[in-house]
């Protein structure tokens, strides 16, 4: 068994659909699960039709964008109208039309997962459907069949033991001698509610099928030869990297390397699955194997912009000891908002987080009555691995000031402004 999981900017177009399929037509022929994103940029589309329903102004005219985006994809691939995806996009379409015709206002969360899941669920349809046009035989899986989760909705938790249960009875047999097609990202609660895992999540879901399938490995189709020591777009002289361990791209994607989703890795490495990372655009290059060595790498550089630095001064200057910084963890836990770095003084605590300003906000919320709170944004914190010197890393500042450094043997980070 192999799953191979392949992102919104390879179905962008029916161009990208059709390479797909000549991917899976070479490389993937039976034993396979393919695991396929919301086209191109169908997710932020659908969060502007969320808006739209939640400021009361025209949402189905904004859901009629993302209509015409797949009917556009659909007339170039299958020709004219007649084809049976056509009615089969009508019935996703469908559960958006339902839900924008509520007049009772479930919470933002819960509506995110049910309207932003539908990217999924339209661009599998159109792989399976294009897949069997062209002779690859395949099933489409609902992935909410088998992905059951918690009700945490936008950052669902895997039920691991049921949904193990449904892989080996559903989807083994289905995929035994054939071709699965399904959906990343999204999952279903025991009321049978439609939950999402976390954005970019589609990763995460191929890791989780490959390990409840125990699979020979996992191949993430990217835009990218494979993993390389810095983002090609930030860095150009990023190098590409032929193999590194689970550890490193555990580290790597902690501190914010986007070429992997965070959660991908251990369900891999439980198990010692290798993760491939290839490229759609060269499917004969030999890419990234993520579950080697780290012999000879190169210094890593991830920059992660758009943070905000939250300083917390205590307002009668009590010590932030460890009850005090107990319940400022506690409230950026509840708040769902990851601590990036931080940094204790005295009478104070210095917290630099992803600028999500209505998670911001419950921080701000739970702590106003003991602390003073001021918050810098449009900061930038530069990460570097393995780096040789401090010349090395005043390379790559650009002359900005570092309002916070910190360093260890192996990695330096600072807060740029």
């Amino acid at each position: 068994m192999k799953v191979y999981k392949f992102g919104g900017a390879s179905v962008k177009d029916a161009a990208g659909v059709k390479n797909v399929a000549s991917i899976i037509q070479k490389y993937g022929e039976k034993d396979l699960v393919v695991v396929v994103s919301a086209t191109g940029k169908t997710t932020n589309a659908l969060e502007v039709v969320i808006k739209a329903y939640f400021d009361n102004t025209d949402a189905k005219a904004a859901f009629e964008v993302v209509k015409k985006n797949h009917h556009t994809i659909c007339l170039e691939l299958f020709g004219n109208e007649t084809h049976e995806v056509f009615d089969k996009l009508q019935n996703i379409y469908a559960e958006v039309d339902w839900q924008l015709e509520e007049d009772r206002k479930e919470s933002y969360n819960y509506v995110y997962d049910q309207i932003v899941s539908q990217g999924e669920l339209i661009s599998s349809v159109i792989l399976s459907a294009y897949l069997n046009e062209v002779g690859v035989k395949n099933s489409w899986l609902d992935v909410r069949d088998v992905m059951k989760t918690d009700d945490t909705y936008r950052e669902a938790v895997v039920d691991w033991k049921q949904t193990q249960s449904l892989m080996n009875s559903v989807v083994k047999p289905l995929a035994s001698g054939s071709i699965v097609v399904t959906q990343g990202f999204i999952g279903c609660t025991a009321e049978n509610c439609t939950t999402t895992l976390g954005r970019e999540g589609s990763d995460y879901t191929a890791a989780i099928f490959a390990n409840m399938l125990d699979a020979e490995n996992q191949t993430i189709w990217k835009d990218v030869p494979g993993v390389m020591n810095g983002d090609p777009r930030v860095f150009e002289d990023a190098v590409f990297i032929d193999e590194i361990s689970f550890n490193e791209a555990v580290e790597m994607t902690f501190y914010g390397a986007t070429v992997i989703h965070p959660k991908t890795i251990k369900p891999l490495q439980n198990k010692n699955i290798p993760l491939l990372v290839k490229s759609f655009i060269n499917p004969e290059g030999k890419g990234t194997i993520v579950g080697g060595s780290d012999n000879n790498l190169p210094p890593i550089r991830i920059v992660k912009n758009d943070q905000a630095l939250i300083t917390l001064h205590t307002k009668d200057f009590s010590f932030v000891e460890d009850e005090i910084v107990a319940e400022i963890f506690s409230s950026f836990s509840k708040a769902n908002l990851k601590l990036n770095m931080m940094q204790q003084g005295a009478i104070s605590f210095e917290a630099v987080v992803d600028n999500i300003p209505e998670k911001i906000e419950k921080v701000k919320a739970a702590l106003q009555n003991q602390f003073d709170f001021s918050i810098d944004e449009k900061l930038t914190i530069l990460t570097i691995r393995h780096y040789t010197n401090f010349e090395y890393i005043n390379k790559f500042k650009n002359d900005r000031n570092a309002i916070l450094e910190q360093r260890r043997l192996s990695t330096y980070q600072g807060l740029l402004a």
